[in-house]
């Protein structure tokens, strides 16, 4: 049997002196929203990898949960006339993996120009990041992220998502 993609990511991470401990929830962590609740975490503590076309260059975004990207202010961070979010076929060339599933490093693919990092990850003592398919993630300290990313710092995005944490599973508050 082949290795899957999150084998792949494991190894990977590894030969970057990176231990991953690896969640798997069958429901699915496509989504911030679906991840916060599998793990029982604030949206804000989930790493959304989001892989955008720079012009014809692919940048990556590490951003917090509750934020979504502003395209013309990650144009400006990288130095770029037009930016659009990467298809599915860009993002996989760029990482090797799909979207949903792409993990923040170890990319197996043709690699990405830049690699950016929201500061609202650097809040938490703690975030969720997708470990190399759409149900399987991994916690990690934010500045081992960016470390591990090759990440700058730049505040790219706007708020999206309320404030407010979201419900465990169990929780009957």
């Amino acid at each position: 049997m082949p290795p899957t993609a999150t084998d792949r990511f494991r190894t990977l991470a590894a030969a970057l002196g990176v231990e991953v401990a690896v969640s798997e929830f069958p429901e699915g962590t496509r989504t911030a929203l679906d991840a916060a609740a599998a793990v029982g975490c604030h949206v804000d503590a989930i790493v959304k990898s989001l892989v955008f076309m720079a012009d014809d260059r692919p940048v990556l975004a590490l951003t917090s949960g509750g934020n979504r990207v502003d395209e013309s202010r990650l144009a400006e961070a990288v130095g770029a006339t037009v930016v659009r979010k990467a298809s599915a076929d860009e993002a996989r060339a760029a990482t090797g993996y799909a979207i949903g599933g792409t993990p923040p490093f170890a990319h197996t693919g043709e690699g990405v120009d830049h690699v950016l990092i929201d500061p609202a990850l650097l809040a938490h003592a703690q975030v969720w990041a997708a470990a190399g398919t759409p149900s399987s993630v991994f916690p990690i300290s934010p500045s081992r992220l960016a470390s591990a990313a090759g990440a700058r710092t730049a505040d790219v995005t706007t708020r999206v998502q309320a404030s407010t944490p979201t419900r465990t599973p169990g929780d009957d508050a």
